[in-house]
């Protein structure tokens, strides 16, 4: 190989298992799922062949060069790249779905126009031994003409040594395309976009078959804006009239034209379709509808009962063993501010987000589990029609299904959207669907104040709470997207079209990667916020110290938190909140989990002597000096975990929004309206508690 490190690309329809075979390749932690729009921009990993280092490039799925959504462009924008000398790659992997070639290899017959060699990687030969598909792989490699074809099974690991020992032959060598053939063209087709071919060999200074597979390109598509330079798109308009008066639609040739040359590439395959096939019988039953909503509501109720029974456990060893370690080092060491530091600030505010991590990773496990199924496919396609009434898209599902863990993925996962209205729709409500973020605030609240008993004798009621909370900003989301969708200017209307994968046994392995891969920034990402937060909040509840009270518990109130917090307290008093959580309320702007280590740590201030106290008990026990009834009840907890479902705490989130929407107006827009709301919403169901006398 070069002395620099070679690049590979992977390329690939969605659902064709380009991103596992990434993983198997370069055995980074990426996310795999079985539905468009997981992979939303370029990755780069590096595997090892053979002693060296090779790049891996994974791009988003895309079933041609043709871009119908944003995640498409991002593939042709790269192609684009290449064809310019910049950043190519030295080898292209096409990742094909063995048991759907014909359409598979659309994408893999206008990659081979590009002059680079292209290596076919057969994805999912085991499936397609269990349907006695048998390919010849020589034959198929000749008559497509491509460097070499290699069965593999990313998902089970197989063919990878191959496919690394065919990548090294390929970048060793440099093969030409062997056998290439350009795709037959009709010679009355050819002369009509000749004059366009010949723009792009002379401007671009194109080679003369990537030429002509652009010329066929730019004649087919119905993007007319980007050729508007140097007399182009006279040319194409020219080449559509032409072509349209000898009875050749412009808008579908290149599709007709390629998939007539594949029908003899890949003769169909008989198939029997009165047998229906597993996939299909689990259909019946899982998007029917009236039984599939029934039965998606009840996984949902399932998987939230689960975040509380099954965390309960881990969630008391990780409690008992903060407890432990701050114990022992306050021990260690002399009493003082450094002490008061560690213990209070560092271990007490950070240690109470580590205690909710098992019940964020158990709602990850159960969301992979379902998207490496292929039924979070089929809950997209089951959801279009109720979507399409509240001004969604089918795929609109999908980001918010992913949402639940996470917004900035949900929100990048919209680019598969190829309505700009319903993108933009989407992005706007997505932030309401409570993330796991939400998960610690919404614990400590029911878990303090939600007693553990079961409703009709078999649903536990802190369960069935949680499931109220994220069915809240579910329903608000949808009745949002409905008003929003009517305000926002439409584009063209886009037909829904999804391919359904086959039902598959989620790979164990695949799924406890991404539990810890998610776990992992978890930790790393919020933990870095929480800790340099938590140090600054123990800052202003540690000081100024009052000199004369000699550390009791009245410390607070002489600090710089309790005078920032009592500025904002006549504005959220009516909501039921006070100063400490007005803090909270402040802090977790930066990420919604910091309100729990801001209440850790302003308790932790406040509790005598050095032991760190049960948060829980804290806030149970947290009493007004000057009325004597208790700050926290139920009414309280009920009002602060409503204003968490709407509430705009989470600046990275609206980051990513400004960057998807290239404009800093729907960002502040998204911040007044879920602040407004997050406050009106608490107002409502705590003074509507007092006047029907739950206080």
């Amino acid at each position: 190989m070069n002395n620099h490190t070679p690049l590979v690309a992977l390329i690939g329809n969605p659902n064709a298992g380009k991103t596992a075979l990434f993983n198997a390749l370069t055995g980074l932690n990426h996310k795999v799922s079985n539905y468009p729009g997981v992979t939303v921009e370029r990755r780069v990993g590096k595997a090892q062949i053979e002693g060296a280092m090779v790049n891996i490039l994974d791009l988003p799925g895309t079933y041609s060069l043709i871009p119908e959504s944003q995640d498409e462009e991002i593939v042709v924008d790269e192609v684009n790249q290449w064809s310019r000398m910049v950043d190519k790659p030295g080898c292209i992997i096409s990742v094909v779905d063995s048991t759907n070639l014909n359409r598979n290899l659309y994408l893999t017959s206008q990659l081979l126009d590009l002059g680079i060699p292209v290596l076919v990687a057969l994805n999912m030969t085991d499936l397609a031994r269990k349907k006695s598909l048998n390919i010849d792989t020589a034959e198929l490699q000749k008559k497509l003409g491509c460097s070499v074809v290699v069965p593999v099974a990313a998902r089970l690991e197989e063919g990878i040594d191959d496919l690394k020992n065919a990548v090294k032959t390929i970048l060793d060598k440099k093969p030409l395309n062997k056998y290439s053939k350009m795709v037959p063209i009709p010679e009355p087709i050819r002369e009509a976009i000749q004059p366009v071919s010949d723009w792009f060999r002379k401007q671009k200074n194109f080679h003369s078959r990537m030429a002509q597979a652009q010329a066929l390109r730019v004649v087919s598509s119905n993007n007319n804006g980007q050729f508007d330079e140097d007399g182009l798109s006279t040319l194409i308009e020219t080449a559509r009239r032409t072509v349209d008066n000898l009875g050749f639609p412009h808008s579908t040739l290149e599709a007709t034209i390629r998939y007539h040359w594949l029908d003899q590439v890949v003769p169909p395959t008989d198939i029997n379709i009165k047998t229906k096939t597993r996939s299909e019988r689990i259909d019946n039953i899982l998007t029917h509808p009236v039984l599939g909503p029934v039965i998606f509501i009840g996984i949902l109720a399932f998987i939230f009962q689960s975040v509380f029974t099954w965390a309960t456990v881990p969630m008391d060893w990780i409690n008992n063993g903060i407890s432990m370690f701050g114990d022992s080092v306050s021990g260690l060491l002399p009493a003082g501010i450094v002490r008061d530091l560690i213990v209070e600030g560092i271990i007490g505010g950070a240690g109470a987000i580590l205690v909710f991590l098992p019940q964020i990773l158990i709602l990850i496990f159960f969301l992979a589990l379902l998207e490496d199924s292929g039924y979070m496919a089929r809950l997209a396609v089951m959801m279009d029609k109720a979507m399409t009434m509240v001004g969604l898209h089918g795929r609109s599902v999908l980001p918010l299904m992913i949402g639940y863990a996470c917004a900035i993925p949900g929100i990048m996962s919209t680019r598969t959207i190829n309505s700009w209205r319903e993108r933009l729709v989407t992005i706007l409500v997505t932030p309401l669907m409570s993330c796991s973020a939400r998960i610690p605030v919404y614990a400590l609240m029911i878990g303090a104040f939600v007693p553990e008993k079961q409703v009709w004798g078999f649903i536990g009621l802190q369960g069935l709470t949680l499931v109220l909370m994220y069915f809240l900003g579910t329903a608000t989301a949808l009745v949002l997207s409905l008003l929003f969708s009517r305000w926002i200017k439409a584009d063209h209307n886009k037909s829904f079209i999804m391919e359904l994968p086959p039902y598959r046994v989620p790979m164990m392995k695949s799924i406890l990667r991404q539990v810890y891969t998610r776990g992992k920034v978890f930790i790393t990402d919020a933990g870095k916020i929480i800790m340099v937060i938590s140090i600054c909040l123990w800052f202003l509840a540690s000081f100024p110290r009052n000199e004369t009270d000699n550390r009791t518990n009245s410390d607070i109130t002489y600090s710089y938190a309790s005078k920032i917090g009592h500025m904002i307290e006549p504005v959220i008093q009516p909501l039921g909140f006070d100063w400490k959580i007005g803090i909270g309320l402040v802090t977790s702007f930066a990420a919604r989990e910091v309100m729990v280590s801001t209440m850790a740590t302003i308790y932790n201030v406040e509790g005598e002597g050095d032991k760190i106290i049960s948060l829980t008990d804290a806030l149970k026990n947290d009493v007004d000096p000057v009325s004597g009834k208790h700050v926290y009840t139920p009414l309280v907890a009920l009002s602060l975990m409503v204003f968490y479902v709407y509430a705009a705490q989470c600046m990275a989130t609206f980051a990513v929004v400004r960057r998807e929407t290239n404009s800093w107006k729907w960002p502040l827009f998204m911040i007044v309206y879920m602040t407004g709301l997050a406050y009106f919403a608490s107002l409502i169901v705590y003074q509507g508690g007092l006047w029907l006398g739950l206080a």
